[in-house]
């Protein structure tokens, strides 16, 4: 795997939902950019691919089965990282999901659930994370929010709201650990073509003017790349942004600029 331009040589850079989507995608530009890279994923298959396709292109990386929204299971991988590769430079809290539905048609149990990886997944990751941090002396952290989190979609109240959590807790934390050489910032993606996104599609009873509608929320006129975004959290992440914290960065092909 080529590394000319090197923003995170030497860095140890942790990813949740890294099996997929935008996850995998940043897992693959950390290692082009030289960082050994930890594709977590709940789906332990999915990570491994990715752990898989960064070795292939002679990047350093590793797969690791986490469930985000498990105590337990989210400090193992914190500790597994350290006790494998010696610190955590990076943190990015990607893993999450979303489903469509007002506030009257959401069900309890799926509230909660939505909003213990969304939400709660992002506040563990940071919990185990940032006490690394403080005794290595600093790190990057970049929460994985959306467009959403920022401005109303119908039939997304839940996804909404986790979001719109997200982009608040990123600006506390910004704010509570700069003194301990820890920037926290978070990406607010649009719609991005994903596995996920390929599944509602497939799902619905007009795939084409599905995706015509959601394209539309775009004054661009289309759906986001995965590596597009990527892009976007690698700024974040390295020392090209080291006058950033506390920030919610928009990459939505203009979805927020109505």
């Amino acid at each position: 795997m080529s590394n000319d331009a090197g923003r995170l040589e030497g860095k140890v850079c942790v990813v949740t939902g890294g099996g997929s989507g935008i996850g995998r995608a940043v897992c693959l530009l950390f290692a082009q950019e030289g960082a050994a890279v930890v594709a977590a994923d709940v789906n332990a298959e999915s990570a491994e691919r990715t752990a898989e396709a960064i070795l292939s292109q002679d990047g350093r990386g590793t797969a690791m089965e986490v469930d985000v929204s498990q105590a337990e299971s989210v400090r193992r991988m914190v500790e597994s990282t350290v006790e494998e590769l010696g610190r955590i430079d990076v943190l990015v809290n990607n893993a999450g999901f979303g489903f469509a539905a007002t506030v009257v048609e959401t069900e309890e149990a799926d509230w909660d659930r939505l909003m213990s990886v969304n939400l709660k997944g992002v506040y563990l990751g940071c919990k185990y994370t940032v006490p690394v941090m403080i005794r290595q002396g600093g790190g990057s952290i970049v929460n994985t929010a959306s467009a959403a989190g920022l401005v109303g979609v119908p039939d997304r109240a839940a996804y909404c709201a986790s979001k719109g959590g997200v982009i608040a807790m990123t600006r506390a934390m910004a704010l509570d650990h700069v003194g301990d050489g820890i920037r926290v910032n978070c990406i607010a993606p649009g719609s991005v073509e994903s596995p996920y996104f390929d599944d509602i599609f497939a799902r619905a009873e007009d795939p084409a003017a599905l995706r015509r509608q959601m394209e539309s929320r775009h004054p661009i006129g289309r759906l986001g790349a995965p590596a597009e975004i990527a892009q976007g959290i690698l700024y974040l992440a390295s020392d090209d942004s080291s006058f950033v914290t506390g920030s919610a960065l928009s990459v939505d092909g203009g979805m927020t600029a109505h």
